[in-house]
């Protein structure tokens, strides 16, 4: 893989020329960034950047003003190979918060191995409507706890609102452990671009380890290249950074999101 040529591709594709996520966003060019804005249950913030020294501060505040006036907490999506070098601490002087960072991976989607078996008693199964949408909340909460259950019900909203008005967009699945949710996995499919971005795989703790994450990147690697995408695109945590890599996916940059709230 010719990693420069794919970081570019990913700069331009998911970053610069980025599509709104559903009919309820919409995606603004202009001032130096561009950025989405929708409703409560919608991703808020800027996915791209062009500021140096003399225009990021006054760009930063612009983009308080923006998503303070519209009630939205947003978040400013930081890649290492942003400029200028210092902008993650203008971001925290303007009263942002960082969060983990994130590893971007990319593989290429023909090229994954075969998913291992799942566990005995464990079964993919589509999310399709509002019941598919809710297991998924369920399963978000199994894994990451109570502290997320905002976030978990966000989620379940967010996923049944892309089935219903943007349904070719995005396939979700839960592994279900006899009829209880155990891991929830999506991937989202950006018309025009090579690459599918894999969200999710977040797995109850009981039932780390048995081969689930990679069952569900193994079921959604053959999706894409059923629909003729080239590149797996992941935000990989620490957990799922190391499975990651023994697939081979290849690390393109880091993201750390800082979080702006109203």
């Amino acid at each position: 893989m010719d990693q420069a040529a794919v970081l570019a591709a990913y700069d331009r594709q998911i970053r610069r020329e980025a599509r709104s996520e559903s009919p309820g966003a919409r995606i603004e060019r202009g001032g130096g960034v561009v950025r989405q804005t929708g409703s409560e249950q919608d991703w808020n913030g800027v996915l791209w950047s062009d500021v140096d020294a003399t225009t990021a501060d006054a760009v930063i505040a612009e983009q308080v003003r923006h998503f303070t006036a519209v009630g939205r907490e947003f978040e400013w999506k930081l890649h290492s190979y942003d400029r200028p070098d210092d902008l993650a601490q203008r971001l925290l002087a303007a009263g942002f918060a960082a969060e983990p960072t994130e590893t971007v991976m990319v593989a290429e989607a023909d090229r994954l191995p075969e998913g291992p078996q799942l566990p005995d008693g464990v079964r993919l199964v589509d999310v399709t409507d509002e019941a598919g949408a809710r297991l998924m909340s369920q399963a978000h909460l199994a894994a990451f706890g109570a502290a997320d259950a905002a976030l978990s019900e966000q989620l379940g909203k967010r996923v049944l609102a892309q089935l219903a008005e943007t349904p070719d967009a995005i396939v979700a699945v839960v592994a279900m452990a006899g009829d209880r949710p155990v891991c929830g996995a999506r991937a989202e499919f950006r018309p025009g671009a090579d690459f599918a971005g894999l969200w999710g795989g977040g797995t109850a703790p009981e039932w780390r380890g048995k081969g689930i994450y990679r069952a569900t990147v193994a079921h959604r690697a053959r999706i894409a290249v059923e629909r003729g995408y080239r590149y797996l695109q992941v935000d990989a945590s620490e957990d799922s950074r190391p499975i990651l890599d023994r697939l081979g996916f290849t690390t393109l940059c880091t993201t750390t999101p800082y979080v702006h709230t109203p």
